[in-house]
């Protein structure tokens, strides 16, 4: 093997180490956020003014 063929080598198995790790951290954000549950919204309040006392 040449040494152009020896880096093209080296880059492809860098670049599929880089995405495999990549696709691990993929799949363990999915299973860690997929746990997290969202409330529901807050409820809009529409024509109410809140006092504020700044004495």
């Amino acid at each position: 093997m040449t040494r152009t063929e020896e880096v093209v080598a080296k880059a492809l198995a860098v670049v599929a180490a880089s995405r495999a790790e990549r696709e691990k951290d993929e799949e363990r954000r999915k299973r860690v956020f997929g746990r997290i549950e969202m409330s529901r919204p807050l409820p809009v309040l529409k024509g109410q003014q809140m006092k504020l006392d700044l004495h």
